[in-house]
Parts: structure tokens; sequence; C-alpha cells
């Protein structure tokens, strides 16, 4: 055990993604039943959507578990009211200031985890009362730093500057990914983009087998100007590209990007004219599994490595 598994009362230091569109109760559930910790992704749900998910899930794990919020998010009064009445203990919260909800969570008794992108906000976040922070280099894959830092250099400059428990995230899909993780001074990883392509991910088909057909180089971050974003080169890519390169306003890719592009690429499959979102280490996904079985493998990959390391 250590300071993650303590925090989270979890038998391994491995998080789920919140991912929106993939994680659902299913998966959530899956994970947190594995040994882990599952998170319900609310960023693509309604709040009456998300107690939906809140209930099905403590019906499918007598396990701990928990919602990521983007802070974004424009119903977030209403969310935080759903987590609250439907007692989930753990939330991580991202895309935001951690100052605006930590405090009001932590006086209902919740466990707060703020996602960061630089030490800058690692300090801001302590600052602000959370229990760990999640330093996520710029390989993973959604809505990402614009400081594009990468997790081998973002990791051990976070665990230099704060003294809570640190998560890393972004390019970590295997046992030597935890390992390096650790190395660097994380305590607990987060996983998004394989779980993304597990049995229980709530994506399309499509999405998934665009994941593994995947190879070096095919996913970038984009959209500098709104919110940056790594996905899969496709259609919708190449209309942002273009765009781009003749200098298109922020107004005017707000325009291309329109409303639920994610959704329509991810929850629907749409290949061409959908936000493909996922992380670099997609290239390196090669099957579909259970939830459970690739936290096992990933643990038992990484039990190995350190054995070997030992002798």
């Amino acid at each position: 055990m250590n300071r993650i598994t303590r925090l989270f009362n979890t038998k391994y230091p491995i998080v789920q993604a919140g991912m929106v569109w993939c994680s659902g109760w299913r998966l959530a559930s899956a994970v947190s039943n594995a040994g882990g910790l599952g998170l319900i992704g609310s960023g693509s749900m309604h709040p009456e959507l998300l107690a939906e998910h809140i209930a099905k899930c403590k019906q499918a794990t007598n396990k701990p578990f928990g919602v990521n919020v983007p802070l974004l998010y424009p119903e977030i009064e209403k969310l935080m009211d759903i987590i609250v009445k439907g007692k989930v203990k753990i939330v991580f919260t991202s895309a935001g200031n951690p100052k605006s909800w930590t405090q009001f969570l932590k006086q209902k008794g919740i466990t707060v985890v703020h996602v960061v992108s630089s030490v800058k906000f690692a300090l801001k976040s302590q600052e602000a009362g959370v229990d760990a922070v999640v330093a996520e280099g710029f390989e993973a894959g959604g809505h990402n730093g614009r400081e594009e830092i990468t997790t081998f250099c973002l990791v051990p400059a976070v665990r230099e500057a704060i003294d809570i428990p640190l998560i890393a995230a972004g390019g970590i899909g295997n046992g030597r990914g935890v390992m390096g993780a650790f190395a660097l001074g994380a305590e607990g990883v987060q996983i998004g983009s394989r779980f993304a392509v597990s049995k229980e991910s709530s994506a399309h088909d499509n999405f998934k087998n665009r994941i593994i057909e995947s190879e070096e180089g095919e996913t970038v971050l984009t959209l500098k100007q709104l919110t940056p974003v790594r996905l899969i080169k496709n259609g919708f890519y190449d209309k942002i590209l273009g765009a781009e390169r003749y200098g298109a306003t922020a107004e005017e890719l707000r325009a291309i990007l329109g409303q639920k592009r994610s959704k329509k690429g991810i929850f629907e499959g749409d290949l061409e004219e959908g936000e493909l979102e996922i992380g670099q280490i997609a290239a390196y996904i090669n099957d579909i599994k259970p939830a459970g079985e690739i936290l096992n493998e990933i643990w038992a990959e990484y039990e190995q490595l350190k054995k070997s390391f030992c002798q």
C-alpha cells in the first residue's frame, strides 16, 4: 500500500480516467471490482443521466469509485448537487480553477483530486486544499494543457514542488509505463486510452477499432486557439488544419467544431466527421479486452519488471 491506495481504499494505485463518451458505470464498476479506482466521466452527461450512472455503479460494485467533473461544464452546480446527493466519496476535477469547488466538496466529506498540466497549477491545487494531484502530460488524449509538457518532464517537476500525493497520467497504458511513472516520483497512475478500448467502454466499436488500427504519429494536439485537444487525424481534423493554415479566427474555428463533435466520433462512431479523442499510446493498443483483464495484465507486468530490477 502507498498514499494513493490508502487515500482511495483500493488494492492497486491505478485510476481509470473519466473520459467523455467512454466512462460510464459499466467501465467504472469493472475497474473498481478489479482493484483499481473507476471513474464515471460526467463531461458527457446531463445531471439526470449522471444520477442514473451513479446509482447503477453502486449496484454493480461495493468497491470505491468516483466521478470526474470538468469544471467548465455549464451545469456544474447541478452536477455537484447530484454527486453530493448520490453520496459519491471521490471526485476528480479538471479544466478549471480548483478553488472553485474543492472546499465545498471537502466540507461534504468528499476526497478531491485535481488534474493539472503544469507545476504552477499543481501548486495552486495544493493551496486550494485538494487531497491529491494528477500531473497529466500532453501525450494524453482529449483536452490537454497549452504548455505541451511531456509526462516525463512534468511528473518529476511536480513531485519536487508539492507534498501531497501525486498521480501520473499521459502515455501510460502498460506495466512499463507504471514502472516509469513511479520512478519519476508518482505514487499512482491514471490510465485513459487503454481503458477506452475495453469491452465495458461505452465508446462505439468503430472508434475502438480505429484506435487498434492507428499507427505512430496519427494523433495530434490541435485547436490550440480554443481548448487544445489530442485526436486522431481524420476528415474533421483536415478541416481544422486547413482553416488554421489560412488564419481562421477562434470564432471561425468554433463554427467548424460545432456541437457534440466528440459524441459524433466516440459514441456514434463517425470516423470522418467526428472528433476522435485519444492519446499517443493508441498506436500501441492492439486488442479489446475486459477492463479487469487489462488492469490485471498491467499490474502483473509491473510486478514482473520490479522483480527483474531488484535482482
